[in-house]
């Protein structure tokens, strides 16, 4: 799929959905907050968010640390107007900064004029991304060598009631969610190519996978 169509896809996806986006997606999208914690930057850092959505994950991380500098793409506009929206309402707008982009293929220095950054991170997004596996490369070589990239996104579900997987599967189909299992070999496997180490944790009966991966081991 080409960024503009995907990028069209998602506007007609969530160009209604935006609206009630975060009241909604606080009962089914877990572990967030256990990320934006393990994100545990020092003052001055650059964060980037890659799928920001509606920017509340920027406005936690904004709140959670204050003393940092936050950057946000996401392929869809309509998503980045809300965004907007929000982070203007709270007061950030010198603090973040937002884009639209393809997260397979971007130039960070371009838009932001920042090439490289402390930590990035994904949250429920990359079950969302066509070529996922190229995004999670993009998302590694945009992470400085001694800084971090953090996951989470939904597992398999393997300990869940099989009513309850089946239905999130439904749900998560009609959003054009496609949780990959291949996800914790894939980032196992590019991380060790760039010599980093891996930490994974399965949340809420394999509901969530929470994923970090370390600074290189000789940076």
């Amino acid at each position: 799929m080409t960024a503009s169509d995907h990028g069209a896809l998602m506007d007609d996806v969530y160009r209604y959905q935006r609206h009630i986006y975060d009241a909604s997606r606080k009962f089914y999208l877990l572990g967030r907050d256990r990320l934006i914690d393990a994100l545990n930057p020092s003052d001055d850092m650059h964060i980037l968010e890659i799928g920001c959505g509606t920017g509340r994950n920027l406005i936690q991380t904004a709140a959670a640390y204050p003393n940092v500098h936050l950057y946000g793409v996401d392929i869809s506009h309509a998503m980045l107007d809300t965004a907007n929206q929000q982070i203007t309402r709270a007061g950030l707008k010198a603090h973040v900064q937002l884009a639209q982009a393809d997260a397979r293929d971007f130039d960070p220095g371009s838009l932001f004029g920042q090439s490289r950054f402390d930590r990035v991170f994904f949250s429920f997004s990359l079950s969302m991304i066509p070529e996922w596996q190229r995004a999670l490369q993009h998302g590694l070589r945009l992470t400085q060598d001694t800084g971090s990239l953090h996951v989470v996104d939904f597992g398999q579900q393997e300990r869940l009631p099989k009513w309850a997987k089946t239905c999130l599967g439904v749900w998560l189909r009609w959003f054009h969610v496609h949780p990959d299992p291949r996800l914790i070999d894939s980032i196992e496997s590019e991380a060790s190519l760039d010599h980093r180490p891996v930490q994974v944790q399965s949340l809420y009966r394999d509901y969530t996978w929470l994923i970090e991966i370390s600074a290189k081991q000789d940076a």
